[in-house]
């Protein structure tokens, strides 16, 4: 192709898409209401209609009428037209379409060259980048994978946004939450107290387990996510840096079919067990949980991976202390905090939530209550200001030595040490230990009898 043909080529953009959008919501505001999520002020490409489409949001906002009069004042205040001028082109756009039925693909269009020329705008950024080899290759990709990920996304962040885009979008989700109560929710655990107490975790949480050696976290970050890939129809991805993905199946059926998990290792099974086995195995075949046991892996390996998958609903990593940082710190403290900053930006970019379970230090171990705190988190005191929830494992059973761990009996406390989003609070749940199994505990306090 030779530099007069590139000269040549015109970004993409429709005329006639453009104030066929505009003149649907001239005949019927009420459109704005459905078309929130779909096209944005920036997703026009002349500047006048930028502006016509930002006063009509504005009017709509303040529970004004929308009609030629209305809208040519209120461009008229923001310096857009004149007194004498506009009228004559707003009275056009209003006549070029017969009814506003076809706005959603009117809105479609609009939407459609705006992300093409944004597409064409990434791809110039990428190529001065490579091109000024002040970056290496492979920030360069993941800057471009980054940047078309998040345009695919719908979530491409060139400009700021007006509030007064940011409000359009409010109402929505407020009309979506009065209309449907469960939209409130956020990803549940399945957990019925804790729930209560996050309202589910929220999209793009950094969720942290944080549990001394052989509390359970891992069995319970694993029931968390069968629960979530079953409950959600989700996809759910499982890093694993400690176990095998075989260890950490085996220790998923265990769970679920309600079988010894040393009866599992050893192979000693009744034929009973072989059924249970069966029957759970089919129930986690039909859930989408993907499993990754690359050890040391990083955050860009990470989303490397994630990008790829869609219908994501949780990513759950087991555990922050083996993974490895995308740059060289020598010192370990704040490698895991560039760890955790990068694991919070992860669960932003790609709006789910991500569960991280973490080693406390001996801390607990000194004190005559036991009850891990927030000062016990090992290595950093980033991951603290990172995450957007903590939560402590705590069984008291653990620290006594003529218990049994896996007694069904068992009681543990699930410690909320820190919820950005709301209240703090200590749920306790069951614990099955044979069955490496958490249970939700009945409002009677009671824990649900152990059925397969």
């Amino acid at each position: 192709m030779d530099e007069n043909t590139i000269l040549d080529r015109k970004l993409p953009f429709s005329l006639i898409a453009e104030q066929s959008l505009l003149g649907s919501i001239l005949i019927d505001p009420e459109c704005l209401n459905e078309l929130a999520d779909q096209v944005s002020s920036e997703d026009f490409y002349l500047a006048e209609h930028k502006q016509i489409f930002l006063a009509m949001r504005e009017l709509y906002l303040a529970d004004h009428s929308i009609d030629v009069v209305t809208l040519i004042d209120a461009l008229v205040r923001a310096g857009v037209y004149d007194k004498s001028g506009g009228e004559q082109y707003i009275r056009t756009i209003a006549e070029v379409v017969p009814g506003a039925q076809n706005a959603k693909d009117y809105a479609k269009i609009v939407r459609e060259k705006s992300q093409l020329r944004r597409l064409i705008e990434i791809c110039g950024d990428v190529s001065d980048i490579a091109y000024s080899e002040q970056q290496d290759a492979e920030h360069t990709i993941e800057y471009a994978e980054a940047k078309v990920f998040e345009l695919a996304q719908g979530r491409d962040t060139k400009n700021f946004r007006h509030i007064r885009d940011v409000l359009v979008d409010v109402y929505a989700h407020l009309h979506e939450l009065a209309t449907d109560k469960s939209a409130a929710q956020g990803t549940p655990t399945g957990f019925s107290g804790l729930d209560k107490v996050l309202v589910g975790m929220g999209k793009s949480d950094f969720v942290l387990v944080g549990a001394r050696p052989g509390m359970g976290k891992t069995s319970f970050a694993l029931n968390i996510a069968t629960n979530v890939a079953q409950s959600t129809k989700k996809k759910v991805c499982i890093f694993s840096l400690e176990m095998s993905a075989e260890q950490l199946v085996n220790r998923m059926i265990s769970s679920e079919a309600m079988v010894d998990s040393y009866a599992l290792r050893s192979g000693e099974l009744k034929p009973e067990e072989w059924e249970h086995i069966a029957q759970a195995s089919a129930r986690l075949s039909g859930c989408d949980i993907l499993i990754d046991d690359t050890p040391g892996i990083t955050v860009t390996g990470m989303k490397g991976k994630l990008r790829r998958v869609d219908n994501l609903g949780l990513v759950v990593i087991d555990y922050l202390g083996l993974m490895s940082s995308d740059r060289r710190i020598d010192n370990r403290v704040n490698e895991v905090g560039d760890i955790t900053r990068n694991l919070k930006i992860m669960a932003k970019e790609l709006m789910v939530p991500i569960l991280c379970c973490a080693q406390l230090s001996r801390g607990p171990e000194g004190r005559n209550d036991k009850r891990p705190m927030l000062s016990d988190l090992r290595d950093s005191g980033s991951i603290e200001q990172d995450a957007d929830c903590v939560m402590f494992l705590f069984r008291d059973e653990y620290y006594k030595t003529d218990a049994s761990s896996d007694t069904e009996g068992n009681i543990a406390e699930v410690i909320v040490a820190k919820n950005r989003h709301g209240s703090t609070g200590t749920i306790k749940v069951g614990w099955i230990g044979r069955y490496t199994k958490f249970r939700s505990i009945a409002e009677s306090g009671s824990v649900p009898e152990a059925q397969p």
